[in-house]
Parts: C-alpha cells; structure tokens; sequence
C-alpha cells in the first residue's frame, strides 16, 4: 500500500472518531425529552429523568461503535504494518552489542583497555555482591543472568537485588532475551 492510501485511511478513521464524538456528545448532553402540563391557563413545564428512546439508544450504541474502531484504527495501524525484515536486523541480543575487550589483545584497541581500567577503578568503590558481579560482568561484557548465579555462586535473590543497584547506577542494563536476561555493561 502506498503512503497517500495510508493517509487516506488515516484521514478517514480521525473524521469518523470526531464525528462519532460530536454525535454522542449531543445526544448524551441534549436534555432529556420534557412534559408540557397545560392546566387553565398555567403551563407546567417538567422534564422526565433518564428518558431515553429506542431511536436514541440505537444512534448511540453505533456511535460507540465506530468510535471504538477508529481510535484502535488509529492507536493500532502502525504496529498492525509488518515491517520488513533486512538481514542487518540482529537475530538476538548478542548480535547487536560489541564487547568492550576483545578476546585476545591486538594492537589499536588502547580505548578498549582504557575502558576496561576505568570500570576496575569503579568495581573499587561496590561493595560486597555488587563488586563480585560487576567484575564478571567486565570480564564477560555480556552474560545471562542465570549464568551470573552460576559462576558467582550467589542466591538467585542476591543476584538480582546487587543487579538492580548496578542498574540504578547506570553501569549495567539488563535486556529481556526468551525466558531471561542478558546483562551487558552501560
């Protein structure tokens, strides 16, 4: 589909949403029907509480209606457009972060060692849990959070407590993969 009959479809479902707006809008707001007593010469005017017709209830019940399904039309079209899937797009997380230290030194990654120093300096200043995971995290760069219990050999519950201040302090994040969750350095 091409974008001005996207446009076009957008265009239509917003008319439709005013229009179903201002409809019920009138016919919730319009006073109910009153009732004209004529006795002699005094005319008594009172109104019948929550009087509604048949006609009414049908006009407002197809206002709701097409008010509902313009404003999903319109929340929802853009996520219900399958976007198209290129080759770059990263198959998990793994694909898509590069680790601060490479696997074996080469010449030309200063920055990356420089790094690494800077994030010991900090693994200095945690404490307890917080230190023993941030300095597997620096040694792996990216790890399940399943595999940090493992290899530190600390309760599920420590883990994810010491994990919740590193985030809070903005040197890890923690992204949902499948079942877990894969830890990388900020």
């Amino acid at each position: 589909m091409d974008g001005r009959a996207i446009r076009g479809k957008t265009l239509f479902a917003a008319a439709v949403f005013v229009a179903s707006v201002l409809v019920l809008t009138f016919k919730l707001l319009n006073p109910a029907p009153i009732q004209l007593l004529v006795q002699g010469q005094t005319v008594i005017m009172s109104q019948v509480p929550g009087l509604f017709t048949y006609t009414d209830v049908l006009v407002i019940s197809i206002a709701s209606g097409s008010m509902c399904a313009s404003a999903a039309y319109l929340v929802l079209h853009d996520s219900l457009a399958p976007t198209p899937v290129t080759s770059t797009t990263p198959k998990n997380v793994h694909d898509s972060l590069v680790p601060i230290a490479p696997a074996s030194p080469e010449p030309g990654n200063a920055l990356l060692e420089e790094r690494r120093k800077q994030l010991e300096e900090v693994a200095k200043t945690l404490k307890g849990d917080e230190q023993v995971l941030f300095r597997t995290i620096i040694n792996e760069c990216i790890i399940n959070q399943r595999e940090l219990v493992d290899r530190t050999g600390l309760p599920k519950s420590n883990v994810s407590r010491a994990l919740y201040v590193l985030e809070s302090r903005g040197l890890v994040e923690r992204r949902r993969q499948g079942m877990g969750n894969v830890v990388l350095l900020k």
